[in-house]
């Protein structure tokens, strides 16, 4: 027998059992509203995508940023968090607001992260930043219309161009909790303790750097850059403004439509990473790849910004996915995943029957907040300890439905937590547990497993099926 640690327990296995061939691994992290995805790669590096809100905005006080800490210090017994890529699809705070509680140390000092720091060897970005305009008050930039149609001109770029946007003395600087985090960004450093370097991504760059076509076969993860499009326009690099005009509304579909979109590709299994694309980028990006449609075929899809119906049916189609994941948010407001959407994923799905046993072995469709669940358990009893040496006064019966409690709720994205006061009563329940909605996939290249936890016994439900590329 060998002695093994895995998943932070220790134990011993036949040593007949190790060795294999390593697995390429994606943990699609419940953080409420928002995204996180964490990817080990059969060669044992790590590329961190988005982390939800940070915690301080988190109705329960976390984000990805405990799962990472956990998988690090925990499963494999490391100090340091170490990223070969971290990636914020976009600039909405749902998205990058756990990467900063990652990268901060004077959040993470004052939080439960076990970690004692954080490297990381490369830093993305979608390009589209928060700027501040003459009112010191957040824009997404200049820009300039062009056959009917309104193009961002003023992109965040590399590592010197974003230092030059955070400069106090500069004309054009970046805006409130946006320049904060990248500023956090600008300070991380990799392994050997040089500066992150920051790179801008788009189409023209193909693959994500390190990770190019090279050698699938022989076990290597290749990672397309799809979208955001980026455009040349009258010799300035832009990318598209997805609105007819300026303004609230406009930058919220421009912000989400210039989403990273990324296709992983291991053997001849693809997982689509979609961000929060809507149904006008959709219809951009497709155009730029008139008669390449066959690149968004998939095997495992993130679903399209946590299951909003503002989604291309035709791109929903064109993507197919066996299995997708939507990552829905908790008390948010937006009311996702949208019926509408879970139908549209299951019929463009790809269908696959199990003929021996007369099953459905796909399209499959999970949802973060539908795995999550909570325990709850009714008040009996209150004890008080007060004094020196603490007494207990314990408080059972009609005196502690009459007990009141104050708290502070926070709802999803909120910059300061509601006071609220509850009376204890009859119908009062407390949670005693809960079990986040993590979906895991694992593939060998052939082979996909899917796999949430059951919070009866505790264990993993896992579906199997392969890869029809």
């Amino acid at each position: 027998m060998a002695k093994v640690r895995a998943r932070g327990g220790r134990g011993t296995i036949p040593a007949s059992a190790l060795g294999g061939k390593s697995l390429l691994e994606f943990y699609f992290i419940d953080v409420g509203q928002g995204d996180g995805v964490l990817i080990k790669t059969p060669d044992n590096r790590h590329i961190l995508i988005d982390a939800g809100y940070k915690r301080a905005s988190q109705p329960t006080g976390k984000n990805a940023a405990d799962f990472v800490d956990w998988k690090f210090v925990k499963d494999y017994g490391k100090r340091l968090i170490e990223l070969d890529a971290m990636i914020a699809s976009h600039n909405d705070a749902d998205h990058y607001g756990g990467l900063w509680d990652l990268l901060d140390p004077s959040h993470t000092s004052q939080e439960e992260l076990d970690a004692e720091g954080v490297r990381v060897e490369n830093f993305y970005h979608a390009g589209v930043g928060w700027w501040k305009d003459d009112d010191n008050s957040r824009w997404l930039g200049s820009h300039k219309t062009f056959d009917g149609k309104i193009y961002l001109t003023q992109l965040m770029g590399d590592r010197t161009a974003v230092l030059n946007a955070l400069d106090s003395t500069a004309s054009k600087k970046l805006q409130g909790e946006w320049a904060e985090f990248i500023n956090c960004v600008a300070t991380t450093i990799r392994k050997d303790g040089t500066p992150t370097p920051i790179q801008r991504l788009s189409h023209q760059q193909d693959f994500l750097p390190t990770f190019e076509n090279n050698d699938l076969a022989g076990g290597k993860v290749s990672i397309r850059v799809l979208a955001p499009i980026e455009y040349d326009i009258e010799g300035d690099t832009c990318l598209r403004y997805l609105h007819t005009a300026v303004n609230k509304e406009g930058n919220s579909k421009t912000t989400n439509g210039n989403s990273i979109l990324l296709r992983v590709d291991y053997g001849s299994v693809r997982v689509l990473l979609t961000g929060d694309l809507n149904t006008v980028s959709q219809h951009a990006i497709m155009k730029n790849f008139e008669g390449e449609w066959q690149e968004f075929k998939c095997d495992v899809a993130k679903g399209c910004h946590h299951g909003s119906d503002d989604v291309s049916y035709k791109f929903l189609s064109l993507m197919q996915p066996a299995v997708s994941i939507l990552s829905s948010g908790d008390a948010e407001g937006h009311d996702h995943p949208r019926p509408s959407i879970v139908g549209a994923s299951a019929v463009t799905g790809f269908l696959q029957l199990d003929d021996d046993e007369d099953k459905l072995i796909s399209p499959l469709i999970y949802s973060t907040e539908i795995a999550r669940s909570l325990g709850l358990g009714k008040p009996e009893a209150m004890t008080i300890l007060s004094g020196s040496p603490p007494q207990a006064q314990v408080i059972t019966g009609s005196i502690l439905d009459t007990t009141e409690v104050e708290c502070k709720q926070v709802n999803a994205g909120a910059l300061n937590p509601a006071n609220k006061k509850l009376k204890l009563n009859d119908q009062s329940r407390l949670v005693t547990d809960l079990v986040y909605g993590l979906v895991n996939i694992r593939t060998d290249g052939d082979k996909i497993l899917c796999a949430t936890l059951n919070e009866n016994s505790h264990e993993w439900e896992v579906k199997t099926l392969r890869s029809r590329f």
